[in-house]
């Protein structure tokens, strides 16, 4: 091991000063880098209001909303009328379908007498004419006079609900009777008076966690968690109840088919007695769930078709397109540089403007449809593919075409033999990256029109109730994108000559 003396250490740091004196930028780089970096994630904290946004996001309601995604409601409203009789309804689109009867909705029955008002029957007579002939308004029909009987009262001997019990869960029950809602949840009970006079919901003691009143004798929401929740107001009680799964997927309420098992259908499709004489039972199972209303199968995966499509052709075209251009762009196949900027400011251009952008013109010159999407992906794509060819074509090693040129071929041959060989696979493979990337950008701009299962999972998400429409449609995407990443990621790795991972 050398050692150096200190003339020799001086001659050292005199011919080379930076090895010995490091300036302060790089003695505190780190430091300051680090420090940088905070302060930007502070400021950008306070400019966008992080925190803010934070406090005050409506939590419930996004967990309400991703429930609904693999969740659904069944929705009684229980009526409380001032005699004290109780009756429960169910929206007409309900998903129990007709003659709803849960077993978890128990309602205890009594015969009572009761005594109806029935209104008076009307009787008209012509009323007297005016004896003035004169009158600024045109002449008209001779009034009717209506004259009322008083009313009358019958005696009616019916069966009637006096009390409803709901049970939402574990430990999860709603007891309603006319004057009166008792809920619990684990350990404890709420009890609620109903005031029908004054219009009024009262409360024996302080309200729960899980309830919130807003003013003293307003209505009372309870939330039992995952299983439901419920509004009680002096006259009605309205249960939402949540069930796991996607209600009514195959077949919907108005189906032969409907409340089945899959062992029962499976019998009828097979070996059952034609429940249409007009068809078998399978292609009647099968038209009910192509049409099923509530999920619309067969537009669906037609829309997520036309989603495929709309990528394909679009990336085809473009490829088509910026294969040509691309070697008028590039500086070392045309060697003219007017030319060459002219192509690469149009590439940039059309990879400038947005897919979403282009999406909305082409959707007002073509109207909606499938061909205002294709030529959003055309115009992107062709920028952007353009610019990437150029840019390969420029990095190609020019021996071989060299080579090629030396043996007196001319320039076509030159192209074919020379450069093709070396960028074809980079183009191919660039080629089906976007082809499946695009796959998913269909997706975006079909919600703007132009066309494909976009605009359907648009319209699902705007209507705020149907977001297991969304889920279905978002999984379906999903597992097309990874068909199609696989494929691609096969196709690249077979072009590239290396195994696929």
């Amino acid at each position: 091991m050398t050692t150096l003396n200190v003339a020799e250490m001086d001659a050292l740091a005199a011919r080379h000063p930076a090895l010995l004196h490091r300036s302060p930028w790089q003695r505190f780089r780190i430091p300051i880098i680090a420090v940088t970096v905070v302060l930007y994630f502070i400021f950008a904290w306070w400019f966008f209001a992080v925190g803010k946004v934070l406090g005050t996001a409506n939590w419930g309601l996004a967990g309400n909303y991703l429930a609904d995604w693999i969740s659904y409601e069944i929705r009684p409203d229980i009526e409380i009328a001032a005699d004290g009789s109780i009756q429960i309804n169910y929206p007409r689109f309900d998903p129990i379908g007709p003659n709803p009867n849960p077993d978890w909705l128990e309602a205890k029955r009594e015969t009572v007498t009761r005594t109806i008002e029935i209104p008076g029957a009307s009787s008209s007579a012509p009323a007297p004419s005016s004896s003035s002939s004169f009158s600024f308004m045109a002449p008209a029909p001779a009034q009717q006079q209506t004259a009322a009987t008083a009313p009358t009262t019958e005696t009616r001997v019916e069966e009637v609900v006096t009390e409803a019990f709901v049970d939402l869960g574990p430990s999860r029950t709603i007891d309603i009777q006319p004057e009166r809602v008792m809920m619990t949840r684990g350990d404890e009970t709420l009890v609620l008076l109903l005031d029908h006079a004054a219009d009024e919901v009262l409360a024996e003691g302080p309200l729960p966690d899980w309830a919130e009143q807003r003013s003293p004798g307003a209505r009372v929401i309870a939330y039992f968690g995952f299983s439901g929740w419920a509004d009680v107001s002096a006259d009605r009680v309205r249960v939402r109840k949540r069930f796991l799964g996607w209600e009514n997927f195959f077949f919907d309420t108005n189906s032969a088919f409907f409340g089945r098992s899959a062992s029962e259908v499976a019998g009828l499709v097979f070996s059952g007695e034609r429940l249409d004489p007009s068809q078998s039972n399978l292609s009647l199972a099968w038209n009910d769930i192509l049409y099923n209303p509530s999920w619309q199968h067969l537009d669906v995966w037609t829309k997520l078709l036309q989603t495929i499509v709309m990528a394909f052709i679009g990336t085809l075209f473009a490829m088509i397109v910026a294969f040509p251009l691309s070697f008028i762009a590039a500086r070392n196949i045309l060697r003219n540089r007017p030319v060459n900027q002219i192509a690469k400011r149009f590439f940039d251009f059309l990879r400038s403007v947005d897919m979403l952008i282009w999406a909305l013109f082409f959707t007002r010159a073509f109207g909606p449809g499938p061909l205002a999407g294709i030529s959003a992906i055309f115009f992107t794509d062709t920028g952007t593919l353009g610019k990437l060819y150029a840019e390969a074509l420029e990095n190609i090693d020019d021996k071989q075409r060299e080579g090629v040129r030396s043996v007196g071929a001319p320039p076509a041959t030159v192209q074919r033999f020379g450069v093709l060989p070396q960028v074809m696979p980079i183009f191919a493979s660039q080629a089906l990256y976007f082809w499946e990337s695009n796959t998913r950008s269909a997706t975006i701009i079909g919600a703007v029109g132009a066309g494909g299962i976009g605009l359907k999972l648009w319209e699902a998400m705007r209507t705020n109730s149907d977001w297991e429409n969304v889920a279905y449609m978002v999984l379906l995407i999903l597992l097309v994108v990874f068909l199609f990443d696989g494929i691609s990621n096969a196709l690249r790795s077979r072009l590239m000559g290396t195994r696929s991972h």
